[in-house]
């Protein structure tokens, strides 16, 4: 049993915590929104993003994160990617030396290009980082409908700890010392979702689809692999399992975001309908940049960026994917 703060109350860290006290653990979710604490404690369920989820008695919810911090053995950052380095900022005075904290955010930060992790660890630098990735929608989670992950370190004991502390019987985790490819993929596929459900709402078929993800794997694939990820990685649970899930399911905010973005509202528009924080939308500019700094060919996340902020029309740039020069589907094939 461990004593587990939870940093960030929305429905990833609510249906963890919920999971986390079925294993046994002592949980205490912090969150910056007193109405959501106060929602929270009176309700024992988050009405806006997991309504019919009952949350456990005993799990504590507070605004004040040194207390909330105070004799944690393990911490989870599960704010949205865009307040990760403000949050552990804020709580690296209050984590004690060698604490693992286990980052469950997707995303890249737009002006540095740095991962979660990377972040974590200059905002924390005392702490053991490892990330815990996957198809894995809070919503399903919540339920306790059967879900697999992967934890991933470059610390093996840390991976296992975290293996050890989260798998249960519905919920199996996995380990892998690639933090970079868990990562990349973790943030690629929700710009790749976003173009996915750009492609529903402008009305086209399975066909498209299928191959808007398949090339989208490709453009993961190629950077993962530049940054020195492995191909391995791209074809597990963090990249092609998680980017199934995000371009398909009806849970999916990037995906839904998408959609709308597909029918002609803007990506500030969408984000305001779907009530979330889109991380798709954080991550694509940094894609991109990232893309051109390893001189990796990437038109999908190139053309969700014009679209999402250059004003492009969405018909003409799914057209200009299609109208693109010929070209062998794969590099490193022979005749």
């Amino acid at each position: 049993m461990k004593n587990i703060c939870i940093l960030g109350a929305g429905s990833w860290g609510t249906a963890l915590s919920i999971l986390l006290c079925s294993n046994g653990h002592n949980v205490t979710v912090w969150s910056i929104d007193p109405e959501e604490v106060l929602m929270l404690k009176d309700y024992r369920e988050h009405r806006d993003k997991l309504p019919g989820v009952i949350i456990p008695s005993t799990i504590e919810f507070t605004t004040d994160m040194e207390a909330a911090l105070s004799g944690a053995e393990l911490v989870v950052c599960a704010v949205p990617s865009p307040f990760v380095r403000s949050t552990m900022n804020h709580a690296s005075e209050y984590i004690k030396e060698g604490v693992i904290v286990v980052d469950v955010a997707k995303g890249i930060e737009e002006h540095t290009y740095k991962t979660m992790t990377e972040i974590i660890k200059e905002e924390c630098p005392q702490v053991r980082v490892g990330i815990l990735s996957g198809p894995s929608h809070a919503e399903e989670v919540g339920k306790k409908i059967p879900t697999t992950i992967v934890a991933g370190s470059t610390d093996k004991e840390v991976a296992e700890i975290i293996q050890d502390t989260f798998m249960n019987d519905f919920f199996r985790v996995y380990t892998s010392p690639d933090v970079v490819g868990i990562e990349l993929g973790g943030s690629l596929k929700n710009v790749i979702a976003l173009a996915a459900g750009i492609v529903d709402g402008l009305g086209y078929g399975d066909n498209t689809k299928a191959a808007l993800m398949t090339r989208g794997i490709a453009e993961m694939s190629r950077l993962v692999i530049a940054m020195g990820g492995n191909i391995e990685t791209v074809t597990g649970l963090s990249g092609i399992g998680d980017l199934i899930v995000t371009c398909t399911s009806k849970h999916s905010r990037n995906r839904n975001a998408g959609y709308l973005i597909g029918q002609g509202k803007t990506y500030q528009e969408a984000m305001d309908e779907v009530k979330m924080v889109v991380e798709g939308v954080y991550s694509a500019k940094a894609a991109a940049e990232l893309g051109k700094k390893y001189n990796v060919s990437m038109p999908i996340v190139e053309a969700v960026n014009k679209v999402l902020f250059e004003g492009a029309d969405v018909k003409e740039e799914a057209m200009g994917l299609l109208l693109r020069n010929r070209t062998i589907e794969a590099d490193n094939l022979s005749w």
